[in-house]
């Protein structure tokens, strides 16, 4: 995650604050890459704290305060990211909500607007905004944040599954769309990630032995273990693959 393949490229993530979000964009810019992070809370410091350890690697960032579910935020957040850095080389869509313990049939319409909002829609305003971007500057390397939940029905997964599950199909149209213009667009399909994103269901130490049972390689991921995927897909060592969903879950989906 250290061996500067980035250097010279511009990176912006989404849900940059915290787990996985925070995770990828220290390991694009441990590869050299300058980043520019966003997310929708900024007042309680973690975006900051963000933007100062990649400056500590001697890369360059930026920070802006974005709700994806807005296109006028989405279009700030890349031509700010042109504006400073003249072009987007790779977009990280990490950015989205879960609703807890949310079926289907229970989910009220405002929690499932709220959902399909960020993570479908969201998703697909930050592709389309940076793609434009990329299709003008020669390319470039989008990596989506999908999960298990979007390739199997999972119990309580509620519009989470259901955004989760079109962001791969948004994933492999891009990439049969944008072939043509070198984008890339692949995505990443985790397991239960050990995040403040999920902790109600690992905090317990019983609970998470249980389910780290039910992993083949006998533990849930940390966000680095998504970030190393997020770093290949991003990186020229991928340039052949898009239109990939990765699953990076310990070999829970066999």
């Amino acid at each position: 995650m250290n061996d500067k393949s980035l250097t010279g490229k511009i990176a912006v993530v989404t849900g940059a604050r915290r787990g996985i979000g925070r995770a990828v964009a220290l390991a694009l810019a441990g590869a050299g890459a300058d980043v520019v992070i966003s997310d929708v809370v900024t007042d309680d410091g973690l975006l900051g704290e963000v933007g100062k350890e990649i400056k500590k690697m001697g890369r360059q960032c930026s920070a802006l305060k974005t709700d994806i579910s807005q296109l006028a935020d989405v279009e700030n957040l890349m031509q700010q990211a042109v504006k400073k850095f003249k072009k987007i080389d790779i977009l990280a869509n990490i950015a989205g909500v879960w609703i807890p313990g949310q079926n289907l049939v229970d989910t009220t319409e405002a929690n499932w607007d709220t959902v399909i909002d960020v993570n479908l829609k969201g998703t697909w305003y930050c592709c389309k905004a940076a793609a434009s971007i990329m299709g003008e500057k020669g390319g470039g390397s989008i990596v989506n944040l999908s999960s298990q939940v979007g390739l199997n029905p999972g119990k309580g997964g509620g519009a989470y599954s259901i955004s989760k599950a079109g962001i791969i199909m948004m994933t492999r149209q891009l990439a049969l769309e944008l072939a043509d213009k070198h984008i890339r667009v692949n995505a990443i399909a985790p397991g239960i990630v050990k995040t403040d994103f999920n902790k109600n269901i690992w905090k317990d130490a019983e609970n998470a032995l249980k389910l780290g049972g039910m992993v083949p390689l006998g533990r849930l991921a940390e966000a680095e273990d998504i970030a190393r995927a997020a770093l290949f897909l991003a990186g020229d060592e991928s340039s052949y693959i898009t239109g990939t969903v990765m699953p990076v879950d310990g070999g829970w989906h066999v």
